[in-house]
């Protein structure tokens, strides 16, 4: 398979789906592709809060400056004002408009905005707790009928570049470019070689490569690992941030207890049912993320417990039934054996998004040539060194528009005899079987390093023995991928390593505590 595409999209979340529709609306050859068996299986899927959007009583400037407080001030001034200026309109024009999303609205027939930590304004369009889901659906569906094709169990190995791909020893003395993308079959083993004259990354976030996590398995930093080996730049990466309000469940993982739950009046407790957060920010249960994980963790440590609890039962402001406001929420835990309605959730702190990644300028072009990046894998500073609530569905969104019009503007071919001098993947003459059960404790040696040494609380030792110990798992997992036969697993390995150091080596090289990045010590 050696197809020409003008454009190839890794990812189908937000951003990924966005670009697509535009440049598909634009008469561009789009392919979009994911390494899942389901389209909706992202992180966006996943999202329960809300998306930011106008709202006549809001203004740019009390966004940019809510966003800029959450992120400390360490925010590219120019990402906020885009985002400010231009994203509240598109969730209106693009989500509602054009998709035809019907987010919840009040008893009186307006807009239901919900309010979340950090917010100085009730900003926020939800549907429920499934505003992810529900956008994801119908993303997929327009997708769908304007027939976009979306290749699916397909595993991105590595982007295609002139200089190191390229049999044509003039290809050397050029500028680095990407074309295309080397992608495995997950089902029948086959690698394919996929020219296009642009790629987009929009491959989410790492959260997985933590042992506490709101991300789906798939997180593994694939997006990062790929652009940071193809020689992009890579800024940021120490800025993970720790949602607060994960389900703490012996049998319920990876579950997300929604932010907006304490913007409607859920209170944080100790297991003795005893408020604290006062102690550690005057703003309490609506201080920014990383001031509320951090609080959590430092009371856990404190009295020796696995979890906290958030109570809604006992302090719901909103206008409709709990069961009906959180349903997806109230489903979940009931399952668990939790009722919300009537009493407290069991809570714990988990990795939630990275706020750095590949460093993008403002229409999502990365340092490589005809490589974009958009959403969670990109940065383009909007997010400082914290996010706020609420943010990336939009940026995902806004930058998925951007980046395809910024193509669709400066769309160039690469000629064809240039992709001829690309070869198919090589497969060693002797490839070996490797025990499954070895690369799982592989990864769960890097998600225990990550959790115990990069985490939510750092210091200088624990950084540098996470990154004496995963200089030594590099070494045996890149030696495992040169020897091995290609499957999902191991090139996941490959990208949580890679992408993990990059966070590691990012924070020892910041002495400065700020949002996400704090040092203790």
């Amino acid at each position: 398979m050696r197809e020409i595409y003008d454009v190839i999209i890794i990812g189908t979340g937000i951003a990924g789906m966005t670009a697509a529709i535009y440049l598909k609306e634009e008469g561009l050859n789009v392919l979009v592709v994911t390494k899942n068996d389901l389209i909706q299986e992202t992180n966006t899927n996943y999202a329960q809060g809300g998306i930011i959007a106008w709202k006549e009583s809001d203004t740019p400037e009390k966004l940019a400056d809510d966003i800029f407080k959450a992120g400390y001030h360490y925010n590219n001034i120019d990402a906020v004002n885009k985002l400010s200026e231009e994203g509240p309109r598109l969730a209106f024009d693009f989500l509602i408009d054009k998709l035809g999303i019907e987010f919840i609205k009040t008893s009186a027939g307006s807009i239901d905005y919900t309010g979340e930590a950090a917010h100085s304004e009730r900003r926020i369009i939800h549907y429920k707790d499934h505003t992810g889901e529900k956008i994801q659906e119908y993303l997929i569906n327009y997708a769908k009928k304007i027939n976009i094709p979306i290749l699916v169990s397909h595993t991105a190995i590595d982007l295609i570049s002139n200089n190191h791909h390229s049999k044509d020893c003039q290809e050397l003395y050029k500028s680095r470019e990407i074309m295309g993308v080397y992608f495995l079959d997950n089902k029948t083993e086959e690698v394919k070689t996929c020219f296009s004259h642009y790629v987009i990354l929009a491959t989410g976030g790492a959260g997985n490569l933590y042992q506490h996590t709101t991300n789906p398995p798939s997180s593994t930093g694939d997006g990062m690992s790929m652009a940071y080996r193809g020689g992009a730049d890579i800024i940021n990466a120490e800025f993970i941030q720790f949602h607060p309000t994960s389900l703490f469940h012996k049998d319920i993982k990876r579950f997300l207890i929604s932010e907006s739950l304490r913007g409607e009046g859920a209170k944080l407790l100790d297991p003795y049912g005893r408020q604290f957060i006062e102690n550690y920010t005057p703003l309490k249960e609506l201080a920014p993320r990383d001031a509320i994980a951090r609080a959590l963790y430092e009371e856990m440590n404190k009295l020796g417990t696995e979890y906290m609890l958030l109570d809604l039962a006992n302090h719901y402001k909103g206008e409709k039934p709990i069961k009906e406001r959180f349903s997806r929420i109230y489903t979940k835990c009931l399952a668990g054996g939790i009722d919300i309605t009537k009493e407290p959730i069991p809570i714990v702190p988990a990795a939630h998004y990275i706020c750095g990644g590949i460093k993008v300028d403002l229409n999502g072009r990365t340092s490589l040539k005809n490589l974009y990046a958009i959403g969670e894998v990109s940065c383009t500073g909007l997010h400082g060194s914290n996010r706020l609530a609420s943010t990336s569905l939009l940026e995902g969104l806004l930058w998925g528009k951007t980046s395809a019009k910024d193509i669709a503007s400066n769309f160039k071919e690469i000629k064809k005899e240039r992709f001829d001098c690309i070869p198919d993947w090589k497969i060693p003459d002797h490839v070996e079987e490797f025990d499954p059960l070895l690369l799982k404790q592989d990864l769960q040696a890097i998600q225990l390093t990550m959790w115990n040494y990069a985490g939510i609380v750092k210091t200088k030792k624990g950084l540098e023995r996470a990154q004496s110990d995963l200089n030594y798992y590099s070494h045996r997992i890149f030696k495992f991928y040169k020897e091995a036969k290609l499957n999902r697993d191991i090139i996941e390995l490959r990208n949580a390593i890679v992408s993990a150091l990059l966070i590691v080596n990012s924070a020892l090289h910041n002495n400065k505590s700020t949002g996400c990045h704090y040092l203790k010590g």
